[in-house]
């Protein structure tokens, strides 16, 4: 092949440029388009969403849907029983979580009586959370639901005397979740065959990586405090599920998925709060589209999204025990889809340092520093 000519030079790499740029795009474009192979039991979402939606239904049967929402918010912790295992492993796994939600959500009431205290306590919270995940290798949703507990807990506003009884719905809701787990539990361990139990030591970087990622989820929440936006647990929940991504390049296509995914989703919830569903309505949407969730999670993270979004917000204001007017709904949309965005871009950036090599050589001084100094 002839070199190109002076002429052609700026032809030929214009040419060569907008090939590249087409590989690229068609690359990412196969990546955010990829649907993947599911890795857990078909019937695991069906388990999942009946054991979470179940608490919606008795609150609806007694007329009083908040209660009953507060009370999935804690059965949500049977999302984390393992599907690996033998059956000690798998119920004490699922009960730390359990107390893990309830603690969570009893310390996030607490310290909303005292406003200074929320971003400390939440920082806190979020590192307790990573490090407890990270440590045991917990595939998602891992702590995510923990967390959101805690960050709702913080801000659902509810009056003092309302603090106890909802400590105890949270709490008859993680109950209720680890007895599901048993009963599934001993179903798989009779009809699967039986998987060894894991095994943990502690893994470099597991203390740094965590107070990073706490560190920017807890900035997410700061910026959105700042800004004075209703519901700023939203950026902080958005950035801890884009921040953990395992390369560079899983937490850029995530962070697509998520905000493709919220602008789909907040368009479904615009649409379903508009239709003023009653509270079987909403029991039974909740239970609709935990299954969707379930079903697509491990396939395809933005199709999840789309159900996702609308999910939490329903969790959010019909857990709250207020009325949603026109007005409210739409004020809800639109600062959920500002904090999805704020919560996106800081846990892109909290990926870049988590990532960075530059970076990770001090970061692990000082770990190994800490760790022999309490040997």
């Amino acid at each position: 092949m002839s070199e190109p000519t002076h002429e052609t030079k700026p032809t030929f790499w214009l040419t060569a440029l907008l090939v590249r740029l087409k590989i690229l795009a068609s690359g990412e474009l196969s990546h955010l388009l990829t649907v993947n192979r599911s890795k857990r039991p078909w019937h695991m979402p069906l388990i999942a969403a009946i054991t979470i939606s179940f608490p919606v239904f008795v609150g609806a049967y007694f007329g009083d849907l908040s209660s009953g929402i507060k009370a999935s918010l804690g059965a949500m912790v049977v999302l984390n029983t393992p599907l690996a295992g033998k059956l000690p492993y798998r119920m004490v796994t699922v009960m730390a979580w359990g107390f893990a939600m309830s603690l969570c959500f009893a310390l996030g009431l607490i310290v909303q009586q005292v406003p200074i205290l929320k971003l400390p306590m939440f920082a806190v919270m979020a590192f307790g959370i990573v490090i407890f995940g990270r440590y045991y290798r917990q595939p998602p949703p891992a702590g995510l639901f923990i967390m959101m507990a805690g960050a709702i807990a913080l801000f659902i506003p509810l009056p003092l005397e309302a603090i106890m009884p909802a400590m105890g719905l949270v709490m008859l809701g993680s109950g209720f979740a680890v007895v599901m787990a048993l009963l599934y539990s001993l179903f798989l361990l009779a009809t699967r065959p039986t998987t060894p139990t894991p095994t943990y030591q502690y893994e470099p970087d597991t203390l740094g990586e965590s107070v990073i990622v706490a560190g920017f989820v807890s900035l997410a929440l700061l910026i959105t405090l700042v800004l004075d936006l209703p519901n700023p647990y939203w950026a902080a929940i958005s950035c801890f599920l884009i921040i953990q991504g395992i390369h560079l390049r899983t937490v850029w296509i995530k962070q697509i998925h998520r905000l493709l995914g919220t602008v789909l989703g907040l368009g479904l919830a615009s649409w379903m709060l508009a239709l003023g569903l009653s509270i079987w309505g909403v029991a039974f949407t909740i239970l609709i589209m935990m299954i969707c969730i379930e079903m697509l999670v491990d396939r395809h993270y933005g199709l999840a999204v789309i159900f996702i979004t609308p999910l939490t917000i329903f969790i959010a204001e019909y857990g709250s025990g207020l009325p949603i007017s026109q007005q409210a709904y739409q004020t809800v949309i639109q600062a959920r889809l500002f904090d999805t965005a704020i919560g996106c871009l800081v846990g892109l950036a909290g990926a870049v340092v988590m990532h960075s090599t530059n970076l990770r050589v001090p970061i692990r001084r000082m770990e190994n520093w800490l760790l022999a100094r309490f040997e």
